[in-house]
């Protein structure tokens, strides 16, 4: 059975167009050790673990307006409305609801 992490890392490549080195530079660990994630053959610390669950989350929710390579850039983009931060910064500093803010205007057609 697939593990919640290693579907989380296949899905993030599937539909956010993330490579292991991007999820490996967001939680500031060896492309080795995410796929040693990948693998099942470790689990991730708790830290770790949260920031995978929110980028899981901020990257599904970007599906649903841009490609998965649309979906990359935006991560790593500077965003006016995030004061000239990239989201894939705030993410991995605990800042995701920003993020999600963002998102959020994307739903309501609200791009100021």
């Amino acid at each position: 059975m697939q593990s919640a992490v290693s579907r989380y890392i296949g899905e993030l490549a599937d539909i956010g167009g993330l490579k292991g080195t991007d999820i490996a530079n967001i939680t500031d660990v060896s492309k080795a050790t995410v796929s040693r994630w990948k693998a099942g053959d470790i689990k991730p610390q708790p830290k770790n673990e949260l920031i995978l669950s929110d980028l899981y989350y901020v990257v599904g929710r970007l599906n649903e307006y841009y490609t998965p390579d649309e979906v990359r850039a935006w991560l790593y983009a500077r965003h006016p409305q995030l004061g000239g931060e990239r989201a894939m910064d705030l993410i991995h500093n605990d800042r995701s609801l920003e993020v999600l803010a963002v998102i959020d205007r994307l739903d309501n057609d609200v791009y100021v």
